[in-house]
């Protein structure tokens, strides 16, 4: 024998049975309306202002900890844009200096200005021409051109030279030279 079961919400005894509704419990009643606290005494504006909540100091302990953790790296960062723009400037100089000796170059390929150089610092001459250097009292050049000096001065008493050894000294003098431009 079996026996049906019927489901709780089923309302029918069976098959040909009409089926019964079932009715809603009444509504509950209603809670008790709670006490309204009294109202506080109002607090000072600056009271009210500091008022911190658990969200707001944890965010805040967490910027602190952001900014700890990535103050090195900000002060690293900003070193190598320091760096950056002195190798930067290093390199405008270097780049209008390589333009200057480019330029410069260029002039010593125009033969009127080599030809130029050799008159004004060698105090060459073209044939036909005559060639003037005034001197002072002393009997210096006075005017232009490089004068070539050197550091090494010969030994009192050592003036009766060989023709070699006073090759030998004048190229010591054009290894060591010290430049110094006769004032015009």
């Amino acid at each position: 024998m079996t026996r049906a079961t019927r489901s709780p919400r089923s309302t029918s005894s069976g098959p040909g049975r009409p089926q019964q509704r079932r009715s809603r419990p009444a509504a509950r009643p209603a809670k008790p309306v709670a006490k309204q606290p009294e109202p506080e005494a109002p607090r000072p504006r600056w009271q009210r202002s500091l008022k911190l909540t658990r969200r707001a100091l944890a965010l805040g302990v967490v910027i602190i900890a952001l900014a700890i953790s990535f103050g090195g790296t900000f002060q690293i960062y900003l070193s190598q844009q320091r760096d950056l723009a002195v190798a930067e400037q290093a390199i405008r100089e270097r780049n209008v200096q390589i333009s200057e000796l480019e330029a410069e170059l260029a002039r010593w390929s125009d033969p009127a200005y080599v030809k130029a150089q050799a008159r004004e610092r060698l105090g060459w001459v073209l044939p036909g021409e005559t060639g003037y250097r005034v001197v002072d009292d002393n009997g210096k050049p006075v005017g232009g051109g490089v004068v070539l000096e050197s550091d090494q001065r010969p030994v009192s008493g050592e003036t009766d030279q060989t023709w070699w050894q006073r090759m030998a000294g004048s190229l010591a003098t054009a290894d060591s030279p010290v430049r110094r431009v006769a004032p015009r």
